[in-house]
């Protein structure tokens, strides 16, 4: 944090509050008969001294696997939080990890701790349903002439009968999360809104909505359970929107290493133009029919109007927007897209005018919506003489999105027609159908140097990998923070070269050589699966994932949960099954399976790493990444690469031992790590595996 001067209500580490914080960790390691842990006792310390400096209240903590780092952050940063008046929000990477916090740590700590706080769990608004949407969907499904919803890929009238009637009869609660059948494409984004189609307490359901119960829920918590996607949607809105003030909040950030990915897709901006032109149909209709059902009051009369005009001019602008990119060389990604990217995410010239000739229609748009939008909000809260003004509710959530979808398109304009003063990374994608605009940021930190790191009261970023080859450097450059704040790591306990061993067999194959080393994989998988009962084998790549599992002996095929062939809880749940049935089962799996996975025991004995996990070498960003490392003279390479594959090496590799009686094997089908210049830095940043090689 880069404030210069204390701020209010400063309380520092005193004696009291010490007491306060040791005291509940003797409670909790007594009730749960646990030993005191060195690291978890350094994490306390890190965490009190860090909230109670007067200063660049910001730490950096790596803990290894085992620290019982949830249980170290919030014995110190709940005692803190209230003794400064603060609101610890305490942030994950998932939804399903949010959930495991809320329902499994935190009720230990305050069951076991002796500390009294109250918690709430915090999720985005477009989680809940929104029952006045469910309403209009169910009262005028069959009603063509009034465009209240955009065009989706099915009738979804009989799925959401059946969410109203068991939101009705208390069967379930209106989130996401608990809904408990897998939903169709597009059919939960019909009943659900965000902020510009609420009208809160106006509302004819606002008592019974989801949302704001959970909302309630919130205010006056000592504790807020929250994710990282709805801690930026907050901050990006200004913060204070959902969650408080980042003035009077302690932010927790588990799991920090998905931090700088996460706010370069939040804040990243696309549009694609065939579509647009598509949507901007649905915007007349929806302002036509809007202006007729009121009877044609004059003020939206003079704003369809208006729109329709606008609409007609920014159509020749996207039109000749659209030759212009389709005159760009692109290079084919799959078998369907194609991508043209920008060096240093420089737009020509002739692009950057013709981007800029649509700008002012795509603002005009925006402001007659933002005004259109206004208007019924009057309308709802029946400061307007319309006819029929009582259904003027049944339009916001329409009106709000079409606002919400022009403001992003007018932003990705505007990125492609001004100047910026930070690096974006800016590409093409092309298909049969349509082309898209996209940009990203290729180093997020000043965004959250603007929304997160000025404004916190507090921040403690962790996990159990943040530095790359006993470096932070890559984490501090990507998020922004400044060489002042605290960074130190802590190491496992885990007695790793007595219960893991990390073997590299000799390959004949290059990695690099997709048909060869993909057979060389195929015919040591099942030696190598036999080994143990169980295994989890990562790959880098879905083509060499379906290529594997389509050669492998059906006696192994009949043991594999392999991803995409069912959800990932049900995947993991087969394996379980068997594992405890005393029969093998393997998990094959892509990124997604190499985090997140707790398998302790005989449900994950082997991991198998297929190829050292660098980046896709074709993904847009990485490459502008690259490219502007390069152009500062640096050696991208050696920067970047090796130290993203390197975290994602041990993250993989940290699937394996869960608890200190844990045990078990890694090997890596991959020679480059033994035979590279960047193997044994690789190999150097792993836990101390007995290694084999």
């Amino acid at each position: 944090m880069n404030a210069t001067a204390p701020a209010p209500g400063i309380v520092h580490l005193s004696d009291e509050l010490k007491d306060k914080i040791q005291a509940a960790y003797r409670a909790w390691l007594q009730a749960r008969g646990f030993s005191p842990r060195r690291g978890q006792r350094e994490m306390i310390a890190h965490v009190a001294r860090t909230l109670t400096q007067d200063r660049s209240r910001i730490a950096v903590i790596e803990a290894g696997t085992g620290t019982g780092k949830t249980a170290g952050y919030c014995l110190a940063a709940i005692p803190t939080a209230q003794a400064l008046n603060k609101t610890v929000v305490l942030s994950t990477a998932t939804v399903a990890l949010q959930e495991q916090v809320t329902l499994l740590d935190i009720p230990d700590l305050k069951q076991n701790a002796q500390l009294k706080f109250t918690v709430s769990l915090a999720k985005g608004r477009g989680r809940y349903l929104c029952l006045k949407r469910l309403d209009d969907h169910l009262k005028y499904h069959d009603q063509r002439e009034i465009p209240l919803f955009e065009a989706d890929n099915g009738d979804h009238t009989a799925l959401y009968q059946g969410m109203l009637d068991q939101f009705s009869q208390g069967q379930w609660d209106g989130e996401l999360d608990s809904w408990p059948d897998e939903l169709p494409d597009g059919a939960w984004g019909g009943v659900t809104t965000d902020h510009r189609g609420c009208s809160n307490n106006r509302c004819s359901y606002f008592k019974t909505c989801p949302f704001f119960k959970a909302r309630g829920a919130l205010e006056g918590s000592d504790v807020i359970v929250a994710n990282h996607d709805l801690v930026l949607a907050d901050l990006a809105l200004g913060g204070g929107a959902v969650l408080p003030e980042p003035e009077d909040c302690i932010y927790v950030l588990d799991e920090a290493h998905h931090l700088a990915d996460k706010t370069q897709n939040h804040f990243s901006a696309r549009a694609r133009l065939q579509g647009t032109q598509t949507w901007l149909d649905h915007v007349n209709s929806v302002l036509g029919s809007l202006t007729q059902r009121f009877a044609r009051p004059p003020e939206l009369v003079a704003l369809a109007t208006s729109t329709a005009n606008e609409t007609a001019a920014l159509r020749v602008g996207l039109d000749a927007l659209a030759a212009g990119l389709q005159a760009l060389e692109f290079s084919p990604r799959d078998d369907e897209l194609e991508t043209h990217r920008f060096p240093l995410g420089d737009i020509p010239t002739e692009l950057r005018e013709l981007t800029d000739a649509a700008l002012p229609h795509m603002a005009k748009i925006c402001d007659d919506l933002e005004r259109t939008h206004g208007l019924v909000q009057q309308a709802v809260a029946g400061e307007l003489n319309w006819e029929k003004a009582f259904e003027a509710e049944d339009w916001l959530v329409p009106v709000g999105q079409l606002q919400s979808r022009a403001l992003a398109t007018l932003a990705l304009f505007e990125d492609y027609a001004g100047e910026s003063q930070y690096r974006y990374a800016r590409w093409v994608n092309r298909t049969e159908y349509d082309v898209e605009m996209v940009s990203a940021p290729i180093e997020p930190g000043h965004i959250l140097q603007e929304a997160l790191w000025s404004r916190a009261y507090g921040v403690i970023c962790t996990s159990a990998t943040l530095s790359a080859m006993g470096r932070f450097d890559r984490f501090f450059e990507r998020t922004g923070l400044d060489a002042e704040v605290l960074r130190t790591r802590i190491a496992s306990p885990f007695d790793y070269p007595n219960i893991a061993t990390f073997t590299v067999p000799e390959m004949q194959s290059d990695p690099r050589d997709f048909d060869a080393h993909t057979a060389e994989v195929v015919q040591l998988l099942p030696q190598l699966m036999a080994q143990e009962i169980s295994a989890l084998v990562l790959f880098t790549s879905w083509r060499q994932l379906n290529a594997v599992v389509k050669e492998l002996p059906n006696s192994i095929n009949e043991r594999l949960s392999v991803q995409g062939e069912a959800a990932k809880q049900v995947l993991i749940k087969s394996h379980k099954t068997r594992i405890d049935a005393g029969e093998p089962s393997y998990l094959l799996g892509l990124a997604s399976f190499s985090e997140g996975l707790d398998l302790p025991d005989n449900y994950c004995r082997h991991v198998i790493i297929v190829k050292v996990p660098f980046a896709v070498p074709d993904d847009p960003v990485d490459q502008a990444m690259a490219e502007w490392a390069e152009a500062r003279g640096r050696n991208a390479f050696y920067e970047i690469s090796v130290p993203d594959a390197a975290l994602k090496l041990i993250q993989a590799c940290g699937r394996l031992i869960r608890h200190e009686r844990d045990h078990g094997r890694i090997t890596m089908l991959d020679k480059r790590v033994v035979t590279q210049r960047y193997g044994k830095a690789l190999l150097e940043s792993l836990p101390p595996y007995k290694f084999q090689l």
